[in-house]
């Protein structure tokens, strides 16, 4: 090497992310910000900036915009039109929609029990079994003060989904997973008052297990129907009591 004179320095590419690493991103932000929604992290009817959901999560603003598409499609955000410019905000909770989806989740959850009655009498005395123990402590906790309504949230949940993913098909359980996550805002918001009301609920379900443990398909589809329709009477009954949560 002559002196005086450096061997210029190669310099290194910058690394362009992959199609499966933006996917990955893509998938992480969608599942990030649904979970923060359904919790409450995000409060209904707030506005939605992309910047601070970019901070929060520690993510680029790319992954956080697709995330957000995925998001409006699946009604966890809506676009409020303001003239010719829009701004997403997160979904409000309001009776109208507790209504379409309190129905929807209703229906697919029906469909699904009228297939889990129709399993093998061994499959269904199994599952039978697990659903009451599941229904028996939720009865308990109803008896206890104070009860802990995050406790309930998850045997609830968990009693409703075994009941789906006994016999589901693919297809109704990417649907059922899809929307099931929007009735659980107002599970959550309502939590404390729905509550009161608890042993209603473990009547509802004694009359699901019943229904599967005989293998009544049509018993099993009324009785996930009246719990579905109790719910939502009961739901609305508080949203008219408390008002909607960020309705503009």
């Amino acid at each position: 090497m002559i002196a005086g004179i450096r061997k210029p320095r190669r310099s290194t590419p910058s690394k362009t992310p992959s199609r499966v690493e933006r996917g990955a991103s893509l998938t992480t932000a969608f599942q990030d910000l649904r979970k923060m929604i359904v919790m409450g992290q995000l409060s209904p009817g707030s506005w939605v900036v992309e910047a601070d959901l970019a901070k929060r999560l520690g993510m680029s603003r790319t992954p956080i915009r697709g995330a957000l598409q995925w998001l409006q499609r699946e009604g966890y955000v809506i676009e409020h039109k303001e003239g010719k410019k829009g701004r997403i905000l997160i979904a409000p909770l309001t009776k109208e929609d507790a209504h379409e989806l309190y129905t929807i989740v209703g229906h697919l959850e029906s469909l699904a029990g009228m297939h889990t009655a129709t399993l093998p009498a061994e499959q269904r005395e199994k599952l039978a079994d697990e659903l009451a123990a599941l229904n028996d402590e939720m009865n308990q906790i109803a008896t206890q003060r104070p009860v802990d309504p995050r406790r309930v949230f998850d045997l609830d949940k968990e009693f409703h989904a075994r009941v789906v993913e006994a016999s589901a098909g693919p297809r109704l359980l990417a649907l059922h997973r899809s929307v099931k996550p929007q009735v659980e805002r107002y599970w959550r918001l309502y939590a404390s008052s729905i509550i009161n009301e608890l042993h209603v609920s473990v009547a509802e379900h004694n009359g699901i297990v019943a229904g599967i443990r005989k293998g009544d398909p049509a018993a099993t589809q009324e009785a996930l129907a009246r719990n579905w329709t109790g719910g939502l009477d009961r739901i609305s009954g508080l949203i008219d009591l408390f008002g909607e949560r960020g309705s503009w």
